[in-house]
């Protein structure tokens, strides 16, 4: 991947050295400058004459620096995350992104945005000069928010054109179908989301392949997407009832997230199927309801806080590089797929855990 490029400067940055060049060559972070340029607490008396020599040595024009203005990323979320569910991932990305952009003396803004919405408008009055675009976009909503011209970051999604940071959703897939084989269970069924999601397809790919390496036919009856016009719980349980109706029903569900698993796993209860002995479960993220379910969710966990964190960083280093940067997963064996909480051993490419 190449190097980050510095991002286009804004109307305080068009002449001379901008704040992240000077934070770069003073070797600490762009809230130190800052704070050391407001003369705010937090730096040492060292650091800020440093800093204050240093910018004059660069030429850095601190009359430049309003008082009291922060660096603003403006966090985004598709409408079509909040429409079906209540959303427990992405929030926790944010509080990642907030960590980080806290510590460099910044402010996050929040905003929701559908196709049809002037994403210009909306980036213009809250006043970003930064981008943090999460979860499923539409290729043309995606374009218009590039067309900005800010620097972006990409969480949970991948646009060729972007710097885009994900977890491995293959390779956790996998992990999770194929510790379902291991289980002996013979008829794995996999309840997925629209395949036109990044994260999705390639959960379904991860699914499949743990399949194929086993040597088992993909039976199509077993791949059950959720009806898109419902919302999350509706939607997982009548897929559950769709294919409890099967004559050959599952012994074992992979969901493509938990919350889908965990409505899944009402709906077997709510027909006397018992977890894990008549059907197991595996589910994606470990959201905090897995670990406190009945039985506890086995699901595949996703370091959502340094989704957030990593993409905070990117930007705050610069203009990041198109590409993309894949965060390792790890397999969290709990009762529903599981006869014991015994320790599973190391995966050669993902951890393994119980909890």
């Amino acid at each position: 991947m190449a190097s980050p490029s510095l991002p286009a400067p804004d109307d305080d940055d068009r002449r001379g050295l901008n704040i992240r060049a000077l934070a770069a060559a003073a070797g600490v972070s762009i809230g130190t400058v800052s704070r050391a340029l407001k003369n705010r607490a937090g730096v040492s008396d060292a650091t800020r004459q440093t800093i204050l020599a240093l910018a004059a040595e660069l030429g850095y024009d601190q009359a430049r620096l309003r008082p009291g203005r922060s660096l603003r990323v403006l966090f985004l979320l598709n409408r079509a995350h909040t429409a079906r569910s209540a959303n427990p991932f992405y929030p926790v990305v944010l509080q990642g992104v907030e960590e980080v952009w806290s510590e460099a003396d910044g402010l996050v803004s929040f905003v929701v945005l559908a196709p049809a919405d002037p994403v210009e408008r909306i980036l213009r009055r809250h006043e970003a000069q930064a981008l943090i675009a999460a979860g499923y976009f539409e290729p043309e909503l995606l374009a218009r928010i590039r067309a900005s011209g800010l620097p972006l970051a990409v969480v949970d999604h991948f646009d060729p054109d972007c710097f885009c940071i994900n977890d491995d959703n293959l390779q956790g897939a996998f992990a999770a179908t194929r510790h379902l084989i291991a289980q002996g269970r013979e008829r794995i069924a996999m309840i997925s989301g629209p395949p036109t999601h990044h994260s999705i397809a390639l959960r379904a790919h991860g699914y499949r392949k743990a399949l194929f390496e086993a040597g088992r036919l993909a039976d199509p009856d077993l791949e059950i997407t959720l009806d898109p016009r419902l919302h999350c719980e509706p939607a997982s349980q009548a897929a559950m009832r769709q294919l409890l109706a099967l004559p050959h029903p599952p012994d074992a569900v992979f969901a493509y997230n938990d919350e889908t698993a965990l409505a899944a796993m009402r709906a077997c209860q709510e027909a006397g199927v018992a977890v894990p002995r008549d059907i197991a479960f595996v589910g994606y993220d470990d959201i905090a309801a897995a670990a406190l379910a009945t039985p506890p969710l086995a699901t595949v966990r996703v370091d959502k806080e340094e989704l957030g964190r990593e993409a905070a960083r990117q930007l705050l280093q610069g203009r990041p590089a198109a590409g993309e940067r894949l965060l390792p997963v790890q397999l969290v064996l709990r009762e529903s797929a599981v006869a014991s909480a015994a320790v599973a051993p190391a995966a050669a490419t993902m951890g393994e855990s119980a909890s």
